[in-house]
């Protein structure tokens, strides 16, 4: 079983204990969600941790943006819950790289790939995702690649 999953699960039972209705809510939709997504498709099976990360950051990028939307609309208490909820699920993905670091191994990529042009942006891409997944979001490694490429 994934030890990230494992540890949702774990931080569950600790904020029902704690009476945390936050968080004890934020981790039961994490875990259903990491559940749908196991059952979803042809074949059943559990998630890796890398597979998990990734929904989290799915999650995170959700919430920010109901959040925006929320106090776009002037639901500023609507907006304040889905902050709360996505502080929670941040806090089990790892460390976002600085600026530096990404633009470090997106220049690696680049090298490594022979990109010389915007036309290779997808097999950059290709290289750079793995090494950032859940620590930074797409489109800001997409803008890094562009800009590096340009």
């Amino acid at each position: 079983m994934a030890a990230l999953k494992e540890r949702l699960r774990a931080d569950l039972t600790a904020a029902m204990r704690a009476k945390d209705d936050v968080r004890k809510a934020t981790l039961r939709m994490v875990l259903t969600s990491i559940g749908n997504e196991e059952v979803a498709g042809s074949a059943a099976r559990e998630l890796t941790d890398d597979e998990v990360t990734a929904l989290l950051t799915r999650e995170v990028k959700r919430r920010r943006e109901a959040a925006e939307a929320f106090r776009t609309g002037g639901r500023t208490d609507s907006a304040a819950n889905e902050e709360a909820e996505a502080a929670v699920i941040a806090e089990y993905l790892p460390q976002p790289l600085t600026d530096d670091e990404l633009d470090a191994i997106v220049t690696a990529a680049i090298a490594e790939a022979g990109a010389e042009s915007p036309r290779d942006m997808g097999k950059v891409m290709k290289l750079v995702q793995p090494r950032v997944l859940g620590r930074v979001e797409g489109s800001k490694v997409a803008a890094a690649v562009k800009a590096k490429l340009a």
